[in-house]
């Protein structure tokens, strides 16, 4: 089976990223808007079970962190996708490197950009008549994110929920 490790964001930000992934997300169905912190593994029952279990000797150690959203990116020209940038931070970054590295699956593939996506599959026409456009219109929001969930994916593509785990739980 699939999983990932994600944060949502608040409604507000949920509201205002489904603006535009109603029209620009094909995955717009599948899954909520959400900053990837460890991207799709495979994991059996048993397995996934032993990453829960790592996964909340994680959180235990990091406090909540404070997710800065304050502009919009592209990863063009290698993929077609816009996103709203989050900036890097402290708490975020060793976050991800203890749910990365030495940590079940994979090595990440790419340098952690952490973001949530509001346009994906786009070709390079729609990219380059809309990326400008919200670039103009922009984002700033700031809030504190205090909990990550393992997400599984479903048969029919999209994700849902697992296990929840709060970050700094025994502290």
């Amino acid at each position: 089976m699939k999983f990932g490790i994600v944060a949502f964001p608040s409604k507000k930000l949920q509201d205002l990223a489904n603006a535009y992934r109603k029209r620009y997300d094909p995955h717009y169905a599948l899954i909520t808007p959400h900053m990837t912190v460890k991207g799709v593994f495979e994991a059996n029952d048993q397995e996934i079970k032993e990453v829960a279990k790592a996964i909340k000797e994680v959180t235990n150690k990091h406090q909540p962190f404070e997710l800065n959203v304050s502009k919009v990116g592209t990863f063009a020209p290698i993929t077609n996708t816009i996103y709203f940038k989050a900036t890097p931070n402290e708490e975020l970054l060793a976050l991800h490197k203890d749910l990365n590295h030495n940590f079940f699956g994979k090595e990440p593939e790419f340098a952690f950009v952490p973001h949530i996506t509001i346009a994906q599959k786009l070709t390079s026409g729609e990219h380059d008549d809309i990326i400008g456009q919200l670039k103009m219109v922009g984002v700033d929001h700031t809030e504190t994110i205090d909990r990550l969930h393992l997400l599984y994916q479903l048969e029919d593509g999209s994700w849902t929920v697992f296990e929840t785990f709060r970050l700094d739980e025994d502290n």
